[in-house]
Parts: structure tokens; sequence; C-alpha cells
């Protein structure tokens, strides 16, 4: 055969999952999105169309579902459950990965939440292989700004530079950060939401803490911050759009403008992307 396939993998995705706990009159909400995807000995769907290694996308689905039957536990813990169901129980997968987004819900009564359109949500990947699993956590689209305490001059120009340089300007971002876990937890359950909690909130304070000479700079203050509060975590994927804010030229109004008004800049966009991880030994 002169063509092969080569690596390839299919499963569901955009699966919603909402789940509420009714164990006592104080009720729990928990809102995923869910996504499958399984590889492994696939050769014959490819190239004659005998699916009898097959696990339909919709079984996968509906997997998903009923494993949310007796609880979701951390996103972490449940991807990993799917994740091993999959490889484990179907003879032609030899590899699944599992990616979850949580939409979060802020409760204003017993049994009654608000959420604004949009906002941060917390993700997971984790990626199983028979053997061993790899988690990868993080955050999508956590709104950051400082009204201060940020800079950016001493660049190159050259014969195409308008862009003025300043010494006080808004710093708006929608951080997306990953970390990866460098070994499965004993305590999965208890561990991923500490170390969540964790990682989050030195994400956090670094933002807050760090006097910006440059959103490179507060790159990797944010996951050098990250690292230190969380020994478990190997390195850090951080995706920083600069979300930009020009002051606003009143003075054609015959007003001036102390640093008070501005507009919000749309597209384009600077983007700044990086890894911070931690020195070999």
């Amino acid at each position: 055969m002169p063509y092969a396939m080569g690596p390839n993998n299919y499963g569901k995705s955009g699966i919603r999952l909402v789940r509420v706990a009714r164990d006592t009159a104080r009720h729990g909400l928990r809102d995923l999105t869910v996504h499958t995807a399984l590889s492994g000995d696939l050769d014959a769907t490819h190239y004659t169309g005998d699916n009898t290694g097959v696990l339909p996308t919709d079984t996968q689905k509906n997997t998903v579902y009923a494993f949310a039957r007796d609880g979701i536990g951390p996103i972490e813990a449940f991807a990993e459950r799917l994740a091993r169901h999959f490889v484990d129980a179907t003879p032609a997968i030899t590899a699944a990965r599992v990616q979850i987004e949580e939409h979060a819900w802020t409760r204003i009564g017993d049994h009654s939440f608000t959420r604004g359109e949009g906002g941060e949500l917390r993700t997971t990947e984790v990626v199983y292989d028979g053997t061993s699993a790899r988690t990868a956590s993080g955050v999508r689209d956590l709104l950051l700004l400082n009204t201060t305490d940020s800079e950016f001059n001493g660049f190159l120009a050259d014969e195409y530079t308008t862009l003025p340089e300043t010494d006080d300007r808004i710093l708006a971002t929608a951080v997306t950060a990953t970390w990866d876990y460098r070994a499965e937890p004993d305590d999965g359950g208890a561990f991923y939401d500490q170390a969540f909690n964790a990682a989050r909130g030195a994400l956090l304070a670094a933002f807050a803490d760090t006097y910006s000479l440059s959103l490179q700079q507060t790159l990797h203050a944010v996951g050098e911050r990250i690292l230190k509060a969380v020994p478990e975590v190997g390195e850090v994927r951080l995706s920083l759009p600069n979300r930009h804010h020009y002051r606003f030229d009143l003075e054609r109004f015959g007003l001036d403008n102390p640093g008070v008004v501005f507009q919000a800049g749309d597209l384009p966009y600077g983007l700044i992307e990086g890894t911070v991880r931690r020195e070999a030994a």
C-alpha cells in the first residue's frame, strides 16, 4: 500500500455535562465541557471500513454521563477515571486523552447560582497509555488588569516604529496557563484541588505584585511564582494576550486627560507566550 496512516485519533468533543448534588438542601452544581480522544489499532477502519475495533463516539459521550452519576470530584480525577476506562475496557484502544473545562458558578442561595457570559475556566488534560497517566491543569480566559505599575519603553525602534514609549500604562490580559504535574499523586482528590488553588493564588499574586516593565517580564514572574507555590509542578506554559487600553485624546474637545479615560482596543493585539520550567538538577 503506497499510502499509510500516520498518527490519528477520534472521539467526542463538546460534551456538556451538568451535575447537581442533592445530598442536602444546599445543592451543589458542577458544569463541565468534556472532550475525549482515543487512539490505537485503528488501521482497519481507515483502510477497509471494518469498525469492529471502534468504540462509537456516542458511546464515549454516554460513558461520561454514566460516570458522573456517582460524583465528579476534581476534574483531574474524573478525567483520569474516564481515560483509564476507555483504554482498559476497549481492546483496540491503547491511549486516551480526556480534556475538561469547568465553568464556574457563583452561589447566591441554597439552590441558586449566577454566572456571567464567558469568564474563567478551570482546565485539565489527562493522557493515559495503559501504563501511566500524565496530567496537566490550568486556567483559561482569566481576565486580569493593573491600572498602573506598568511601563513599556527602551524597545527597539526602526523606520516603521510609531508606538510611543510609556512609563505608566494599563496592563490587561486574559491568561491561559497550563502546568504539568511531574508525578501522579497518592491522593488525587485532595491534592488536585489544593494544588489548583495554590497555583491560581500564586498567579494572581504575581500579577498584582510585579511592577511590569514588559508583559514578557510579567509572564516569567507568574510562571516562577507557580513553580515556587506547587513543588509537584514541572513546568508552566503561559499565553498572555495584551488587551490594549489607549489613553483617549480629549484635547480636541478642550479637555485634558490625566490618565483617566481610555479606549479599550480589540484587534489586532500583542500575544506573549512562553514556558517557565525548573532547571535540571
